[in-house]
């Protein structure tokens, strides 16, 4: 994957550049406004590539395996490497039409081609799918360790299957302590750069996910325990046609990563890096991706569940198969863990600017204001974590809309809008292709997921 031609650069060294923009991201460049960012001498590649590939990879990796059983092995990588594509895409327009217009911000970036609704409207986007993935992540986290409970069947979490049944086993103690011993230190940093060893740890937790998934998928292979995958989806009639667009939402939500693209971009020592970084984080989020969906549809094949963390609740058939459950479900809730705090980054952003929009201070010097957005976050995501009971009900509703928006609809827009004339016409072409598919996908999903809980209540 290969990232087009980027505009000009007059300058490549974001060492001493000082932003204009006070809709910026949180981090200033100006040494001059804040005195404790001025031995910070910009972000390295390997730092930005953690964050940006910490940033697409978080819950959306364990629904992929359920969209390859969906569509079939080989239609199922191939979306997902066609979905990586669109996405590399959708980022470049943004960093180029960002270079010809010198913005550091995508709601800048929406703000300069449609004005100030088209900035509310990414900000609401982005709050909105930002808060949905990080309850996601809080329940996953709860349901992992604590256990849950779900149509009478419980379900044991790693705490109660080691220590038994105990109040600091339980769902509430473990989300509380999560949240005030890792959680708050996390989200206190400024920058986000600061994140990039626990960036670089998140990531390795998922490639021990995979490495263990593979391995398993091997040695089951070898014993004959694992017969051949279906390779096409199966159709019977226009019901089962319309379902297979469910998988859009999930695929969309897997490869969301564009509104931390600018608070990547504006750390990085040396601006010319970002399209590398851009193509180096793709290339190894999609590497991981083809290999989960294809490991894991192959291990538990039409058994597959929606979230495939779930098939590791049962026996596996293989020697230590209990630890090896644990090992793979707590390497993904420390996984989760870790990625939180990126992903926050972006919704404190978000939610700055539709609230103190007009505020010329930066929240990065206004102390009060950061504490405050960051605990009536962490805040609500906790409450919300604790009442909404299905998260693929979340995953459904944030990836058909405000993700489809914020990861395809968006960047296409203002390439159309074409404020610099810069866009060729195959940019405008591709512009077009991709909003529709946006648009027919993510409706005919959102159709085939309500006609199939009406048809579901009404039995």
């Amino acid at each position: 994957m290969t990232i087009g031609t980027i505009a000009p650069e007059k300058r490549k060294s974001r060492k001493n550049k000082e932003l204009v923009d006070e809709n910026a991201p949180l981090v200033p460049k100006s040494q001059e406004r804040d005195t404790e960012l001025h031995e910070f001498n910009g972000a390295s590649f390997s730092g930005a590539v953690f964050n940006l590939s910490t940033t697409i990879i978080g819950a959306g990796i364990m629904g992929l395996p359920a969209c390859v059983k969906k569509l079939g092995m080989v239609p199922g990588l191939i979306t997902i490497v066609l979905t990586a594509l669109l996405t590399e895409k959708s980022i470049e327009f943004m960093i180029r039409f960002s270079r010809a217009g010198n913005l550091t911000s995508y709601g800048s970036l929406m703000g300069d081609a449609f004005g100030k609704y088209g900035k509310a409207l990414l900000e609401i986007c982005v709050v909105i799918n930002n808060t949905g993935i990080l309850i996601v992540y809080m329940i996953i986290i709860g349901d992992v360790v604590s256990g849950t409970t779900s149509s009478g069947i419980h379900h044991p979490g790693i705490l109660e299957g080691w220590f038994g049944v105990h109040w600091w086993t339980g769902r509430t103690f473990v989300l509380v302590f999560t949240t005030l011993a890792i959680f708050a230190p996390l989200v206190s940093f400024k920058k986000i750069d600061s994140l990039r060893f626990t960036s670089a740890i998140s990531v390795g937790l998922a490639v021990v996910f995979l490495i263990i998934a593979v391995g398993i998928s091997i040695i089951k292979i070898i014993s004959g325990g694992i017969g051949m995958p279906r390779l096409l989806p199966v159709i019977t009639d226009t019901a089962s046609v319309f379902d297979l667009f469910t998988v859009v939402p999930v695929l969309v939500t897997a490869y969301i990563c564009h509104y931390n693209v600018h608070s990547i971009d504006n750390e990085l020592e040396d601006s010319s890096w970002m399209h590398g970084v851009v193509r180096t984080s793709l290339t190894l989020c999609s590497s991981v991706y083809i290999l989960t969906s294809f490991f894991g549809f192959l291990l538990f094949g039409e058994d597959t569940l929606d979230d495939v963390l779930a098939n590791f609740d049962t026996n596996l058939g293989l020697p230590f198969g209990s630890a090896l459950n644990d090992a793979v479900r707590f390497s993904y809730a420390a996984h989760l863990v870790l990625v939180f705090p990126v992903v926050f980054y972006a919704l404190r952003v978000n939610i700055d600017g539709l609230i103190f929009s007009s505020s010329r201070r930066p929240l990065v010097v206004d102390n009060f204001r950061f504490a405050s957005i960051t605990i009536a976050l962490v805040g609500s995501i906790f409450i919300g974590a604790n009442s909404i009971p299905s998260i693929w009900d979340i995953f459904q509703f944030t990836g058909a809309t405000a993700s489809v928006c914020v990861g395809f609809i968006f960047p296409a827009a203002i390439t159309l809008r074409d404020h610099y004339n810069i866009a060729t016409k195959t940019d405008k072409i591709l512009s077009v292709l991709m909003i529709v598919l946006a648009v027919f996908s993510n409706a005919v999903a959102i159709y085939s997921d309500a006609y199939s809980l009406i048809n579901k209540n009404k039995t």
